[in-house]
């Protein structure tokens, strides 16, 4: 079973990552894990040196446990200016910093690195307010693009095909027609009964206001990266499904580092580096959990918790991780969770960090809404070490 470790400065407690309840573990790797939280306390998701905790964590886990997988996510250049609106120069700058202590990490480590981007970001043009709606409107805090419409009436559709700021309106059939002709053995991993019945998408600039979205108005917004920068000097990649194979091809004779750039655009990237897809037709993944998945997985993962979900109608008395945000099961066939060497996962992307990868050991900021509480570990397996290793 998975074990939390939750360190929130003046103390750690340890809980089953599954039940919630708490539990005690004195295995060597569980004192590791402890020491490396308490060494590294959290910033907070808009300090400047939020990325930098990423690079130490990391490194100081490497030193302990010696990985060939290492799965990296910096997001504070994203978090820092969705919400606060920064003169050009300092937001290039936080941009620029960002991909140099990402290029840090490698020259400290000599892992060899895959790095993606998941594109830039644009100004908020203006808000599309659905709050008045016949029908239910749900859309994510952290999504722009996408909004879920339950039970639409007719007056409801006329009012969206009559927005200049909607770009498509696709049914739920049409949605998920749209993978299947991709990628026939789709998986649909949520009740569909508790999908949309229409899902509207905006154009570029534009962000959904529902009666869901509650955290502050955003000033900077995910473009629609249609296509998304990736460097790493082992291969080409097309698109974001093929990182995983080419990764896992190639773990037999380097150690590798996965690392994710969230907001961050090709103009940052090496001169070397290139663009693969990020989605299919009108639908691109945003920074999130279908991009993540999609990535770890090497399948399209639009409906692993889909766009506009009824999430308050789920059987609540069987919702487990309780730690882990609406991914209610630890995902399957993700990028190190049948690996037979060491993994590990750091990053300042709540959630994601320990649930997506199928690491050995994750470690992440325990953020919600940009409050910081602290930092979480999550210890997935004991069994991939030699005791003797760690020190």
């Amino acid at each position: 079973m998975s074990l939390a470790i939750i360190d929130a400065r003046e103390w750690q407690n340890k809980f089953d990552l599954e039940s919630g309840q708490k539990r005690d573990d004195n295995d060597p790797i569980v004192s590791m894990v402890s020491h490396v939280l308490d060494h590294n306390p959290y910033p907070g998701d808009v300090d400047e040196s939020a990325n930098q905790w990423v690079s130490k964590t990391a490194l100081e886990l490497i030193e302990h446990y010696n990985p060939n997988l290492v799965c990296l996510s910096y997001a504070h250049q994203f978090f820092a200016n969705r919400y606060f609106d920064r003169p050009e120069e300092t937001r290039d700058r936080m941009f620029s910093t960002a991909m140099a202590e990402a290029q840090g990490f490698i020259e400290t480590s000599g892992y060899t690195p895959v790095i993606v981007g998941t594109g830039g970001m644009v100004p908020l043009e203006g808000d599309i307010d659905l709050s008045g709606l016949d029908g239910l409107a749900i859309s994510s805090t952290w999504s722009a693009r996408y909004c879920g419409i339950h039970s639409p009436s007719p007056a409801d559709m006329y009012l969206l095909n009559s927005l200049e700021a909607i770009e498509t309106i696709s049914t739920q059939d049409e949605w998920i027609e749209l993978f299947k002709s991709v990628q026939p053995d789709l998986d649909i991993l949520q009740d569909k009964r508790l999908m949309p019945d229409v899902l509207v998408v905006s154009k570029q600039g534009y962000a959904f206001k529902t009666m869901g979205a509650t955290l502050r108005k955003p000033v900077n917004i995910s473009g629609n990266n249609f296509k998304i920068p990736v460097y790493t000097p082992l291969g080409n990649i097309d698109d974001l499904r093929d990182i995983k194979g080419l990764i896992r091809s190639n773990l037999d004779h380097h150690k590798i580092a996965l690392i994710l750039m969230e907001g961050v655009g090709k103009s940052y990237f090496p001169e070397n580096s290139s663009f693969c897809s990020n989605g299919t037709g009108w639908f691109c993944n945003e920074p999130g959990d279908a991009f993540y998945l999609t990535l770890s997985t090497g399948k399209h993962q639009p409906f692993a918790y889909p766009a506009g979900y009824r999430y308050f109608d789920q059987d609540v008395e069987n919702i487990k991780f309780p730690f882990s945000g609406y991914l209610t099961s630890i995902p399957k066939n993700t990028l190190a969770l049948d690996y037979p060497g060491k993994s590990i996962a750091v990053g300042n992307r709540s959630i994601f960090t320990h649930m997506v990868f199928g690491v050995d050991i994750g470690i992440e900021c325990f953020a919600r809404n940009l409050f910081n509480q602290g930092c979480m570990a999550v210890i997935h397996n004991k069994d991939q070490y030699d005791k003797g290793d760690i020190s």
